[in-house]
Order: C-alpha cells, then structure tokens, then sequence
C-alpha cells in the first residue's frame, strides 16, 4: 500500500467513524475532515465525480456546522417546560434514558418537581429538582441527551432561564459526583462539601 491509498483508506474511515458518533455536532465535525481528506484524494487521482461529490458534502457539513455554532450560546435555542412528576412524557423520556441516567445517576428518584428542555420540538435534557429549604434548590437529576452534549442546556437552564430564580430559589446545589464535576464547574458551580453549589443572578 502506498501513502495514497492510506490516505484514502483514512478519509474513509473518518466518513464511517463520523456515523458513528451520537453527539450531531461532533458528527458534522469529523464528516467534514472526511470529506476534505477524500477530496484530496481523489483530486490527486483525477477521479473528478468523487471530487465534486465530496465537495458538496464538505458544503452541506460547513453549512450545519455553521448553524449549529451559531445557536450554541442563543438562550432562544431552548425552553424549559414544567411537567407533573406523573407525567407520562416525562416517564417515556426517563425510560428510554434509563441506563444512560444510571450511568451518570445512580440511585435517582424523582421526589420533586420536573423540567423538560427542548430545543424547538426536541426534547435534549431533563431537570428534576425538590425545594431544599431556604431558598435552596436541591437538584436530583440534569441529564442531556447524548446527541446535545456538545451544546450548552446546561448554560441556559442555570444562566439564563430564570426557572429557579422565578420559583424563589437564590441558591442550586447539585450532589458532588466525580463523573459530573467537570460539567458542573463549567457551569460556574463551586464544590461546597459534598455538594456543587451556584448562587443565582438575580
């Protein structure tokens, strides 16, 4: 094999890898360097149809890609939804992600009140949460759906929603799990004993 064909034998496996992926914006990341690779590679081969295909796909890639960047940080990209905790949406959501939210979750049991967030008629993440006392939200459950964890929910529910702020809490503390701390300082939240903390813009 010479060094072109393992270039193409590379750009090929990106464009597989790239389906692979869960996350949609890591999936447009890897198909577009796929598709620059095949590019290359055919240009040097002369093979001019798959130049032109490849092209196109590396367009319609910086065009989502683009897109999805754009809306990143918008708070208008989502809403928080209010559900009754018997809600049967919210109990096929919590069903379908039950593993995933064992994985990150253990132990979690919804005693509170429930939030959806969806991003246009999509639902990304849920957020359960009992009153702690105090103007203090004790937050049970904030899961992101695999496909949206290269976005920030997170940064809308605690930052710009006014979801706690408008039910009297000053104050959101989060159980301290190693497998969610990086998210949770990202989020501004300090560890505080056992807990993560953030006190809230008013």
């Amino acid at each position: 094999m010479n060094w072109l064909d393992a270039v193409g034998w590379i750009g090929s496996a990106l464009l597989v890898w790239s389906l692979l992926q869960t996350r949609i914006l890591r999936l447009r990341a890897i198909n577009l360097v796929g598709c620059v690779v095949l590019i290359g590679f055919n240009w040097a081969l002369g093979v001019w149809p798959m130049v032109g295909l490849n092209t196109a796909l590396a367009v319609i890639n910086i065009y989502f890609l683009v897109k999805l960047l754009r809306t990143r940080h918008s708070p208008a990209a989502y809403s928080v939804v209010q559900v009754a905790a018997d809600d049967d949406y919210l109990a096929h959501v919590l069903a379908v992600h039950g593993q995933d939210i064992a994985r990150f979750n253990p132990g979690f049991e919804l005693r509170g009140t429930a939030f959806l967030v969806v991003r246009g008629d999509e639902t990304v993440g849920v957020v359960a949460l009992h009153d702690g006392g105090n103007g203090v939200a004790v937050v049970d459950l904030d899961y992101v759906t695999p496909k949206y964890r290269d976005f920030t929910p997170g940064e809308f529910v605690y930052r710009q929603s006014h979801m706690f702020t408008d039910r009297g809490f000053h104050t959101v503390v989060v159980p301290a799990r190693p497998a969610l701390s990086a998210y949770f300082t990202r989020l501004g939240f300090s560890r505080v004993g056992e807990f993560f903390s953030l006190t809230l813009r008013t």
